[in-house]
């Protein structure tokens, strides 16, 4: 790189390079790594489309490009995703939220009501728990996560977004309270089968291995997720897991075992199984 940069030629050189490079949307992540050098957003980027750039925002610029080209999460080295419209911090201390992730969100909020109470599981960056406790007036959200570093996040995400989340360390169901109960109980858990988690792009590589790993099948968590969901739901309560697509078949079925009324799989934009949605059988 010259040292006469504007944010137009930048982004038009870094698009091609990570073309080159196989980076997805190489466009897109120009754009978002650039913002986050200069401190603005994409919008600013085009309205200051020939100012030239100095050398130490250049030089952050090209470290995060540098980054990124070797597998670098663009979520990570811009420090923030947004999940159902809403600014998430994000690390490597947890997975990046994905859009994915969005339909099991909605699917729970659609199944929580006001002053309802919902239970996520493996809340990881806290963005399910925290879209359900703004979404829902009056909810009363607990979040539960194995890692205390993910837990953290999960914690700031809240604070900064105002959301009011009883988040708790712990192993699925072990940390909560005898006897209470959720009209509704959410989970992303780890599902990848581990032959796969090699094959998998170096981005999710990057991500911690903890939130993936799913067993062999992909279903050791998932199995204890839907085998201690009767006991703290309420009558009438619905579960929501999110799944690897080849559990379309075997985790509804694993549902129906552990005693709910109905359980059918749903699929995603690219329709793919995505994940569960499961309702016990009602007080009535």
């Amino acid at each position: 790189m010259s040292e006469a940069w504007t944010p137009l030629k930048l982004i038009g050189w870094t698009q091609g390079y990570f073309a080159r490079q196989g980076v997805d949307a190489p466009r897109l992540t120009a754009e978002l790594l650039l913002a986050r050098a200069l401190g603005c957003d994409r919008v600013r980027l085009y309205l200051d489309f020939d100012k030239l750039l100095g050398e130490a925002e250049l030089a952050s610029f090209r470290e995060m490009v540098r980054r990124r080209a070797g597998g670098e999460p663009t979520a990570y080295l811009t420090g923030r995703k947004e999940f159902l419209g809403r600014p998430f911090r994000t690390d490597p201390r947890a997975l990046v939220p994905r859009p994915e992730t969005e339909l099991v969100a909605e699917a729970a909020l659609a199944a929580l009501p006001d002053g309802g109470a919902a239970l996520d599981l493996c809340t990881g960056s806290g963005c399910i728990a925290v879209s359900l406790a703004l979404g829902r007036k009056g909810a009363r959200v607990t979040a539960v996560e194995i890692s205390r570093e993910a837990l953290a996040l999960a914690r700031e995400n809240a604070l900064a977004l105002g959301a009011e989340v009883d988040l708790l360390e712990g192993d699925l169901y072990a940390p909560l309270p005898a006897g209470e109960r959720f009209h509704v109980v959410v989970s992303n858990p780890p599902y990848v089968p581990s032959g796969e988690l090699a094959g998998l792009s170096r981005e999710v590589q990057r991500e911690p291995r903890l939130a993936l790993d799913g067993g062999p099948d992909g279903l050791d968590v998932l199995r204890r997720v839907v085998a201690g969901a009767p006991a703290v739901l309420l009558p009438g309560g619905t579960l929501v897991a999110e799944m690897h697509e080849s559990h379309a078949d075997a985790l509804p079925r694993l549902c129906l075992e552990a005693g709910f009324a109905r359980a059918e799989a749903h699929r995603d934009l690219a329709g793919l199984p995505r994940y569960v949605l499961a309702r016990l059988p009602s007080s009535a």
